[in-house]
């Protein structure tokens, strides 16, 4: 096996999908739609099929850490794209290709009748390249190139359907909250880079004990501290964590392939691989990975008690990412960064099922995203069927399904942390076991199960929800005469049966080289003796039967079950029981309604804070002081000097030389010495 890896069969990794979202978006109307999807789809392909013999060779030793190309030098900074290919980078490479050739198969059936079909692939595929970018980076410039640049793509992606002013909304929102993270992110780089004078992360990991000695400058705060901070605060935009998690659901506006595309494996994720990437920093600062776990554990259980209430079959899916995505920032801040990727690539395969199998309803109830509207699909759409109940009980982390593995090994290790917030931390995570089967199963159950209410609903696109139907049907849909359900076309089901074999089997091949061997080995650093939970996890495992085993009398298990057992007594058994439980708990029920009012603290708060400083600047600062005082003041100062001054210039030559001999006596006043003077005036 070679020691290195060829720089150019990265290049043809990273820069395939960038020549397929530009042959598609430049020249998809002459090559049409085939050639679009074609172009892009194989592309796509190829870059996982690379993806695939790049991480064979990682684990059989190869290692690569090169530049590519200088950019330019400032001083002694060099500004350059480089690659680090190592397990962490090969693993994502393998996870962000795979999904997303799945996604790009997937549109094709979708997609079909959008009159944006070569726009959207070029986007998708465009998306694709901007991750790869990220996690193959080997300096923080190409990170944050990558970062922005899946910002930008994920812009255009919510907003696809631009003609709705729900969509327009919600890609701004996304757009100016993860800015708010953003900020946050380039003031912990740029903190990095004037203590380090590099932005290479082997530069500045070397560099790392010397930092962690270092006070920010005025403060007795550690410099590694604020620095960590603010690296997370950029995370928390893109990984969605509270309390900058509200542009997350919002997205949903966008094409359920971009949904799938988004919240599996590639935007949202990309603040967990950062953490990870940047572990020889966070290992030093207890006190930024305490801020990780609290604010992970928050956001994993709250996000998750929110989807106990929504309607919307793809809003649900999408709390339930902001759960999931709380529970690997939760194993971050126990210093389970193994585990954080586990569930990562997990949570990407039986995500990514779960939103492309919502979308395959979506299409076979004619675009109707009601989960009330639905019921008894089971015998009309059996793959969609099958599929969405492997990705469920994956996601409530049934014993054997991939799921469980990453969830349980989280919990775990959260309650093994000694840093303080564990103790809450580990209640959220335990506790989100119940929510998570809760809302999982409520979904399957409405849909799959029961009564068939989409022949006698109202109405299938008339929602009550925040713009709940996708819409696709106003697109030019897919033209279906009556609202009998059928199976989605096999470019839909094939995706779905590809990401359910992951889903089922990913967690038991995969738990113990990523978590017990060696996998991570140089990629991620874990002080052990600081941070035990990795070695109590090492300590407690015996095999994924033995664990699987062990679950029957461990906590976790039970709480899932009762979650769904809940869930079927309460959409089953007795439909009744929801609507009392929603009248006794009614306040609980419009604070939850209305997502804790975070929207309307942000909007009548925050924004309108944020317009009464700019009103103030503007018109205190702005027109006040600069324009008012400072120019058009100093234009009066001149003016009304100009207007004394002037009736000096009387013309009389006797006023002049009055004038000459004043000024003369007013000199001798002030520069001859006053005895001097008054002895001149006695002679």
């Amino acid at each position: 096996m070679a020691a290195t890896i060829n720089p150019t069969l990265l290049l043809v990794i990273a820069l395939g999908p960038l020549l397929g979202a530009i042959v598609a978006g430049l020249f998809g109307k002459t090559i049409g739609r085939a050639g679009a999807h074609s172009v892009t789809t194989g592309t796509v392909a190829l870059s996982f099929a690379l993806s695939c013999y790049v991480l064979w060779q990682v684990v059989g030793g190869a290692h690569y850490d090169g530049t590519v190309y200088t950019w330019m030098q400032v001083g002694h900074l060099q500004m350059q794209v480089g690659f680090l290919i190592d397990s962490l980078s090969a693993l994502m490479m393998v996870v962000v290709s795979f999904v997303s050739m799945c996604v790009h198969v997937y549109t094709i059936g979708y997609m079909a009748d959008d009159p944006g079909y070569q726009r959207f692939f070029s986007y998708i595929s465009l998306f694709t390249f901007s991750m790869l970018m990220l996690v193959m980076s080997n300096n923080l410039l190409q990170l944050f190139f990558g970062w922005e640049a899946v910002g930008l793509v994920s812009y255009l992606l919510i907003g696809f359907w631009y003609t709705r002013e729900s969509a327009v909304f919600a890609n701004l929102k996304a757009f100016v909250v993860n800015r708010v993270g953003d900020f946050g992110f380039v003031l912990g780089i740029a903190l990095l880079v004037a203590h380090t004078g590099s932005l290479n992360y082997s530069d500045i990991f070397a560099k790392a004990p010397e930092l962690a000695k270092l006070n920010f400058p005025g403060t007795d705060w550690m410099l590694l501290t604020v620095a960590c901070i603010c690296l997370f605060i950029g995370a928390m935009g893109k990984s969605a964590q509270f309390p900058l998690h509200v542009w997350l659901p919002d997205s949903m506006e966008g094409p359920t392939p971009i949904s799938a595309l988004i919240h599996a494996a590639t935007m949202v994720t990309a603040g967990i691989f950062m953490v990870s990437r940047m572990s020889p920093l966070f290992e030093l600062s207890n006190t930024a990975l305490s801020v990780v776990l609290v604010l992970g554990a928050i956001t994993a259980l709250f996000m998750g008690i929110l989807g106990v209430i929504q309607n919307d079959i793809k809003r649900v899916i999408a709390y339930s990412t902001l759960s999931q995505l709380g529970y690997m920032t939760t194993a971050l801040g126990a210093s389970a960064y193994p585990v954080a990727m586990f569930h990562l690539m997990t949570h990407a395969f039986f995500k990514a099922l779960l939103f492309l199998a919502a979308g395959s309803v979506i299409i076979g109830m004619h675009h109707d995203q009601d989960i009330r509207h639905m019921g008894g699909l089971r015998k009309y759409m059996p793959v969609t069927w099958i599929t969405f109940l492997i990705g469920s009980l994956a996601l409530a982390g049934t014993p054997f399904f991939s799921g469980f593995y990453s969830k349980d090994s989280i919990i775990d290790a959260v309650a093994a942390s000694h840093l303080p917030g564990a103790g809450f931390a580990s209640f959220a995570v335990t506790a989100s076991v119940f929510v998570t089967a809760l809302y999982t199963f409520r979904v399957y159950f409405l849909v799959f199960h029961g009564e068939e209410r989409f022949r006698t609903a109202v109405s299938h696109h008339g929602h009550d929800d925040h713009a709940a139907h996708d819409d696709h049907a106003a697109q030019g849909g897919h033209g279906h005469g009556s609202f009998e359900p059928h199976e989605s076309p096999w470019v839909v089901t094939l995706p779905l049966v590809l990401l359910a074999i992951p889903s089922a089997v990913a967690g038991w091949l995969a738990i113990r080289p990523l978590l017990f061997g060696k996998f991570f080995a140089g990629s991620i650093t874990v002080d052990t003796a600081a941070h035990p939970a990795m070695a109590d996890l090492a300590a407690h495992f015996h095999g994924p039967l033995q664990m699987a085993l062990d679950s029957l009398a461990h906590l976790p298990l039970w709480l899932a079950l009762a979650g769904a057992l809940v869930a079927y007594y309460g959409y089953m058994v007795n439909p009744a029981f929801p609507a009392a439980v929603k009248r006794a708990l009614g306040p609980v029920y419009t604070l939850l309604d209305h997502k804790y009012y975070m929207d309307w603290i942000n909007e009548h708060v925050i924004a309108a804070g944020a317009r009464l400083l700019g009103r103030g600047l503007w018109q205190g600062g702005d027109a006040g002081l600069i324009d008012g005082l400072l120019v058009n003041g100093s234009a009066r100062l001149v003016g009304a000097t100009a207007a004394v001054v002037r009736r000096l210039q009387t013309g009389f030559i006797y006023y002049y030389a009055l004038a000459m001999i004043a000024g003369v006596v007013v000199f001798m006043w002030m520069f001859i010495p006053g005895k001097l003077l008054s002895g001149w005036f006695v002679r």
